[in-house]
């Protein structure tokens, strides 16, 4: 199946997806800052890109899209080129555990919310998560 946009459309769309600072992530962080928590955003420095890291707590938080990260309830793989989509949300899932297991070792706490869940109007984070 063919793209139903020209590819100048499909480049101006792709190029609006953002791998940071989406709308969830700032909301969340907003939510974190209001509890009194201190973070880092998106610091290049710790394994794995975390969103969010709490160097005091020793957590790290990971929000996770549904589209990239392979949700089994809500990610669709594109009609086209779907070995290449389904090795590359298979690679990321890899990263990701292979991500926790790092983390693990270092005895901080991981935690990864779903972008749906974020989207969810009756979400609400156990903040006792962190402490």
């Amino acid at each position: 199946m063919t793209d139903v946009f020209t590819k100048k459309k499909r480049s101006e769309i792709m190029s609006a997806v953002r791998s940071k600072d989406t709308k969830i992530e700032i909301a969340f962080r907003k939510e974190l800052w209001q509890k009194g928590f201190r973070y880092r955003k998106n610091p290049t420095k710790y394994f794995g890109k975390p969103d969010v890291v709490l160097k005091k707590h020793e957590t790290v938080i990971f929000i996770d899209s549904c589209f990239w990260h392979g949700c089994k309830k809500h990610c669709r793989f594109p009609a086209t080129r779907q070995k290449f989509w389904k090795a590359k949300i298979d690679g990321n899932k890899q990263r990701d555990k292979l991500v926790n297991r790092h983390y693990k070792k270092m005895n901080w706490k991981i935690i990864r919310i779903w972008e749906h869940d974020l989207k969810k109007k009756d979400f609400k984070f156990d903040f006792q998560r962190i402490k």
